[in-house]
């Protein structure tokens, strides 16, 4: 099956390595972040959520109008707003971008964070509200009879939205976490299921978490499994090399750097020993403790600068390179793969140009063989074609 690759936007011009520039919402700007990764030949951007960033769903709203067919993955933390506003506003949303809407759920790590939104529920009562959440979003979206519900953390009666998402039987859901709560809900509701960027061997662990969790939920089909990696490429070797270690100088030198959704500032851990509250980020940097560099081409080292506060390791080498080790997750029952870089819209142009026509392209080839039956697939539709095989070494080479 095709792999989709979801690209991630700011409203302005910021990363790691960039501090701030222009103001917090750049019309301007966006458009252009947007229109770059459509002209990428991205399938989706995703749209993130922090306490002081933009709305989301204006933001989505302005890339629907001046974009024609990229995907809109709104980030989106269940617990502020009613699940049956939210889903008549992803509904509206999805109408007027015609059908181009999915949803990013994220029921929140950091408790500071949550805080400032008004959130004290402890993290385990965030994943069971989220639960209760996600089956009330759903039912909103598919049910066309009024329903209440006397739930733990909702009530309401006589609830019918009249707006459905073009969509049909609904918008898609995304889901992040990698605690057990997180496995659990996400595994229950998800259709794609999102990591951070682990070595090969930890992230097969836990895509066999997420499958067992969505088996003991009833599920008969387990959640696509996304992966997030900040891919530096050059033209050789030793350029990609040369050009990780500048970048990973300057977050060195600028510490709590901010990001597409805003500051790190009390997300970071502080103090001797001190560790990040969400799983994610401690994974990171327990794979960052057991070295620099990972299976083909995973480098740990900005995770470990960043004190893993998102998405932040990378992967390093050629577009050749690059590719292969992107189609060795897929190798293990990856379906999509969220990539972006520290020079944000130059980097997005730069992946379409040299890195996602490699990965399609060996794609393309193992579901042809697939399909002449020289090849199976697993039951997430991936090719169980052997990683790192010297077939798709020529492939990904005789691509570019």
């Amino acid at each position: 099956m095709p792999v989709e690759f979801i690209g991630m936007i700011g409203t302005r011009d910021v990363s790691e390595t960039r501090p701030p520039s222009g103001p917090v919402v750049d019309p301007d700007y966006t458009r252009r972040f947007a229109q770059a990764h459509e002209q990428a030949g991205f399938d989706r951007i995703l749209i993130g959520y922090g306490s002081s960033s933009p709305d989301g769903t204006q933001v989505a709203a302005h890339v629907a109008a001046h974009t024609e067919r990229l995907g809109l993955l709104v980030a989106h933390r269940p617990g502020f707003v009613a699940p049956t506003l939210a889903a008549r506003t992803f509904a509206t949303l999805d109408q007027f971008s015609g059908g181009r809407v999915a949803v990013h759920i994220i029921t929140g790590g950091h408790d500071a964070e949550q805080r400032r939104d008004g959130d004290h529920l402890p993290k385990d009562e965030r994943y069971q509200r989220t639960d209760e959440y996600l089956d009330i979003l759903t039912r909103s979206w598919t049910e066309d009879e009024p329903f209440g519900l006397d739930g733990t953390y909702y009530r309401f009666a006589d609830f019918h939205s009249e707006v459905k998402p073009a969509q049909q039987p609904r918008i898609p859901l995304y889901f992040g976490g990698s605690s057990a709560a997180a496995y659990r809900v996400g595994g229950k509701h998800a259709d794609v299921f999102a990591l951070w960027g682990e070595p090969l061997a930890e992230t097969a662990e836990q895509i066999a978490s997420v499958r067992a969790a969505a088996l003991a939920a009833g599920r008969t089909t387990p959640p696509r499994i996304s992966v997030s990696f900040r891919p530096i490429l050059g033209a050789t070797e030793e350029a990609a090399w040369e050009r990780a270690h500048g970048i990973l100088d300057t977050i060195r030198s600028r510490g709590a750097a901010g990001s597409f959704v805003g500051s790190r500032r009390d997300i970071l851990p502080t103090g001797p020993g001190a560790q990040p509250q969400n799983a994610g980020s401690q994974r990171l940097l327990a794979a960052a403790a057991k070295g620099e560099l990972h299976d083909r081409a995973l480098w740990t080292a900005p995770a470990a600068a960043t004190g893993a506060a998102g998405n932040s390791t990378a992967l390093v080498g050629t577009p050749e390179t690059v590719a292969q080790a992107l189609l060795d997750y897929v190798d293990i029952g990856v379906t999509t793969l969220l990539i972006r870089g520290y020079d944000p819209l130059e980097d997005a142009l730069d992946y379409g140009r040299e890195l996602l026509p490699l990965v399609r392209a060996e794609v393309a080839r193992r579901d042809r063989a697939a399909g002449a039956g020289s090849t199976g697939t697993d039951s997430t539709g991936a090719s169980s074609t052997g990683a790192g095989s010297a077939d798709a070494r020529v492939a990904v080479a005789g691509a570019r």
